[in-house]
């Protein structure tokens, strides 16, 4: 492991962050130090990644911060462009949010690692080639090394990210959703290397909507709503004996605790495939897969990350072509209504389009009315200002309950729901299978889940098919 360039204390006082608009993060009071991790909690939008991002001095040029940011006394707020990319990789390390977003879709994983020891740890190129091979391996892509970013799922990419934050030795890591879309092992084995992370001397600010993932490292937990920090306090404290409403509402909403309420088939069979095999160079996915979905309800495929959960159902929807097997889908439908739901929503927008103009542009299109949009906003706890923002300028949460009502536009007969929920936090998550629970028994929709939340599956699935990684 890396020794960390030592950092004593990160220390934020009355940290807020506006828009033109006004604040959207208020008095905001925190401080880190070693052996003491601190977890910030809270629905999609509450804030949590703009503190991470006031931090790294990575804030949109819209928002402003105020307030205090100090790194072992050093002011980070007034720091200059200069200054604060001096510091990224080498004092403050940042694993983002979306992965997909952060990794070179031109070059291979083990030479993005390497390139870290290379340029930033100053190593030899043999050196930094060994160094990265051991840390792809430290986070289960020992086989990887080789692939685009393109030939991984969303969970690899995650791991990819990780080992690419850790080589360059910062003092600080910052972990924004460091779990989202992994497996519970691959969840623990993760949680696993952060605590080294702390064992080792750096300072960790974990960003996550997840509750267990809180639990286990420990430390200290706050509670943001609303761009405010409404409960603060040790880990043992918070997630037991909260202070707040809606830190208990967080509690409560996880799946583990929910009354079952999987839909009942209502209709013939939307698609199914049979025989379905699937190969990438040498490296078997998986093979004799029949797989059906029934109008009405929703099929769940579980599995570890890398096991081809996603690339089934792109093969269902004639986005991949199987090496072998059949797909039939029901006839006389309009290819429109088999829709997807993507694992990491960016890559699902116009970067540069504002979510409006993409509705406005479908509604019409398809000669639809707008009220079906507002409709749906409420619905899915949607703001109307968030409507002329960019995706980049949205949760990632926000953002995939956007992907779910654009679908929904489109009056599905079947959906390909590919982690749809991995994105939000529990409390929105249960908004969001509510609603599609709903959908499902009103329209008769057909829903291919994949999820790596057993317990998810188990509540509101009709049938689960569980795929194997055969390689690791």
């Amino acid at each position: 492991m890396n020794a960390p360039a030592r950092i004593h204390e990160l220390s934020i006082a009355g940290l807020s962050i506006h828009s033109r608009t006004g604040p959207i993060v208020r008095d905001i009071s925190l401080s880190l130090r070693p052996g003491q991790p601190l977890t910030l909690l809270g629905e999609s939008g509450s804030g949590k990644s703009l503190v991470a991002q006031a931090v790294m001095g990575t804030l949109p040029p819209e928002l402003t911060a105020s307030g205090a940011i100090r790194l072992d006394g050093v002011d980070l707020i007034s720091s200059s462009p200069d200054e604060r990319r001096e510091r990224w990789g080498r004092a403050i390390s940042l694993l983002p949010q979306e992965p997909w977003l952060a990794l070179d879709p031109t070059m291979r994983i083990g030479p993005q690692v390497a390139e870290v020891h290379r340029f930033v740890r100053r190593q030899a190129a043999p050196q930094s080639s060994a160094l990265a091979r051991t840390n792809l391996t430290e986070v289960g892509l020992g086989h990887a090394g080789a692939l685009y970013p393109f030939q991984m799922s969303g969970g690899m990419c995650q791991r990819a990210a990780i080992a690419i934050a850790h080589a360059g030795g910062s003092g600080l890591l910052i972990a924004d959703e460091p779990t989202k879309g992994l497996d519970a092992d691959l969840r623990d084995r993760i949680v696993a290397r952060l605590k080294q992370e702390v064992d080792a001397g750096r300072l960790l600010l974990t960003i996550t909507h997840d509750i267990s993932v809180a639990r286990a490292l420990g430390g200290t937990v706050g509670v943001m709503l609303e761009g405010r920090l409404v409960d603060y306090g040790s880990a043992e404290q918070v997630l037991t004996a909260p202070s707040h409403p809606y830190s208990q509402a967080l509690l409560n909403a996880d799946p583990q605790t929910w009354v079952g309420s999987a839909p009942a088939p209502s209709g013939d069979v939307v698609l199914g495939g049979r025989g379905l095999a699937k190969r990438f160079d040498n490296y078997a996915l998986f093979e004799d897969i029949d797989i059906e979905v029934r109008a009405g309800e929703i099929l769940s495929v579980v599995g570890p990350s890398g096991c081809g959960k996603t690339t089934l159902g792109n093969i269902l929807l004639g986005l991949v072509e199987p090496d072998a097997g059949t797909v039939e889908r029901r006839k006389g439908i309009s290819r429109l209504r088999f829709q997807k739901l993507y694992q990491d929503p960016p890559a699902a927008f116009p970067p540069h389009q504002a979510i409006r103009k993409g509705l406005r542009d479908l509604v019409k299109l398809h000669r639809g009315r707008w009220e079906e949009v507002e409709a749906l906003l409420e619905r899915l706890r949607l703001q109307n200002g968030l409507l002329d923002r960019l995706p980049g300028q949205i949760s990632g949460g926000e953002l995939q309950r956007f992907a779910i009502l654009r679908a929904l536009l489109l009056d599905p007969v079947f959906l390909f729901a590919d982690e749809a929920t991995s994105r939000l936090d529990p409390v929105s998550q249960k908004e969001v299978v509510d609603v599609l629970l709903e959908v499902v028994g009103e329209t008769g929709l057909g829903v291919l889940l994949v999820t790596h939340d057993h317990a998810l599956a188990e509540k509101i699935s009709t049938r689960t098919v569980r795929l194997a990684r055969r390689d690791t």
